[in-house]
């Protein structure tokens, strides 16, 4: 089989942009009406439901959380889920620049009631009247708490600098890279209970999993400085709702800013629903678009991996060799004895291979000098753990 001329077939969920979609290779099919799909490319849709067919090998999400789609599910199959980390992370800061200036200042309530002036004659009067009802402070030399260091939350914690704030951050999950990248005028806390203790503003900005599900816990809104301003970008699931309910009723959060409205936040006092715009821009959507294409390509002709998920990134880059085999399998023990054994019986000599884990899952990769058939799939496939096997070249 011939990389070069493999016809993969690409399902196409919700609408992806155009300048993404433009980089697929001509060789490839796509559009939202294909079946028998190797691979998707979705954006929010529900795929907790969706049923799989044995060709898929990729799911490539047009945004930055994958908790639309079924992981664990996805895993099982040996379904590679990737991401687009920080496509989106610009249009996320801007609308977090606007969550604290309406946060602080009564913008919203401000219009809505000038609205209801447009046939008083006598409105310029009643403005500077009642202007004092929509006062608030500035947010210049306030403390910000930036909860999640990533590619958005960095620049979030930058702009707060600009704006003249004194920041300070936390990450559950922070990486070596992010850490050494982070602005040096950040103070960093080991402590979330003590960014909630001294922050008059704090800004979410961590992914929505089982581990962090209700992170700002009744715990940490108990600590929280009077008046805080929490501002929630990510994802709705990180705020237990009861606890910032009672925050709010009792006026130790003065204001809470959602991207993700639901029908507990819409009933909640002193609360902004924003209609989920953190990434609904053109650039946004074409950078995500553009970076899944791009990483989905790349794993489909060559078997690299990036940004995913589930598995673990592996990148040997082109396969200048007579083959590439691909094994997505479980992390456990004599997993690459049991591959490299398969192998030396068909006097099969490894030119490279390279293996990668990620938690309970691991990835594969070996460039070979011989010429192998379905028959050497199936003999790994057959291995116990094994979850997928590509011959890519």
């Amino acid at each position: 089989m011939n990389k070069a001329i493999k016809n993969y077939k690409i399902k196409t969920i919700n609408n992806i942009s155009a300048k993404g979609l433009a980089l697929i290779p001509d060789n490839f099919t796509f559009g939202p009406d294909i079946d028998e799909e190797d691979a998707i490319l979705v954006r929010s849709a529900d795929m907790h439901h969706y049923n799989f067919s044995k060709n898929i090998r990729y799911i490539g999400r047009a945004g930055a959380g994958v908790n639309n789609i079924p992981v664990e599910r996805c895993s099982e199959l040996g379904i590679v889920v990737a991401k687009a980390p920080g496509a989106n992370a610009n249009a996320v800061k801007e609308l977090v620049a606007s969550a604290l200036l309406m946060s602080s200042r009564d913008i919203i309530g401000g219009i809505e009631w000038a609205k209801t002036l447009k046939d008083d004659s006598d409105a310029e009067k009643e403005v500077e009247a009642y202007k004092k009802n929509f006062a608030g402070p500035e947010i210049y030399g306030k403390n910000l708490g930036v909860i999640g260091l990533g590619a958005t939350g960095k620049l979030v914690a930058s702009m707060g600098l600009a704006m003249g704030m004194k920041v300070y951050g936390v990450d559950p999950f922070i990486s070596i890279q992010n850490a050494l990248t982070l602005d040096s005028k950040v103070k960093y806390l080991e402590d979330p209970k003590e960014l909630f203790k001294i922050c008059d503003y704090i800004s979410i900005h961590i992914p929505l999993s089982d581990a962090t599900r209700g992170y700002v816990s009744a715990e940490l809104l108990e600590n929280a400085k009077k008046g805080l301003r929490l501002i929630n970008i990510a994802r709705g699931g990180l705020v237990d709702i009861e606890a910032l309910k009672k925050a709010l009723d009792t006026g130790l959060v003065s204001k809470y800013v959602v991207d993700f409205p639901n029908a507990e936040t819409l009933k909640l006092k002193n609360t902004i629903n924003i209609p989920h715009l953190g990434a609904s821009t053109p650039e946004s959507e074409e950078n995500s678009a553009k970076m899944i294409v791009n990483q989905m390509v790349d794993y489909m002709n060559n078997g690299n991996i990036k940004n995913s998920v589930n598995f673990p990134d592996c990148d040997m880059g082109v396969c200048s060799s007579v083959h590439r085999i691909t094994v997505n399998h479980r992390n456990i023990p004599n997993m690459i004895g049991q591959i490299t054994a398969v192998l030396a019986n068909r006097n099969i000599n490894i030119a490279n291979l390279l293996n990668r884990h990620r938690d309970k899952w691991a990835y594969t990769m070996i460039d070979i000098d011989s010429e192998v058939d379905e028959a050497l799939r199936d003999q790994l496939w057959n291995i116990e753990g094994v979850v997928r096997v590509r011959l890519i070249k």
